[in-house]
């Protein structure tokens, strides 16, 4: 598996679990009483995990670059 590759696959796997928190905030919005504590860390989760997968796609980019 190339440099590439490993980098596109850890993004994929990123945003399998972006999604998984996502829906996790959707869920706490649906909730009667909804936990405000809960949902700013579901938040600031979601913010990390995009800023992680701009970063794989990057280093994906600049390695496919770099390879002409």
């Amino acid at each position: 598996m190339s440099s590439v590759d490993e980098a596109l696959g850890r993004a994929e796997e990123l945003l399998a679990r972006l999604n998984e928190r996502r829906e996790e905030l959707e869920r706490l919005a649906d909730a009667d009483e909804v936990d405000g504590d809960a949902a700013v860390e579901i938040i600031a989760d979601l913010a990390d995990l995009a800023r992680q997968i701009e970063a794989e796609l990057t280093r994906a980019r600049t390695i496919a670059d770099a390879a002409g």
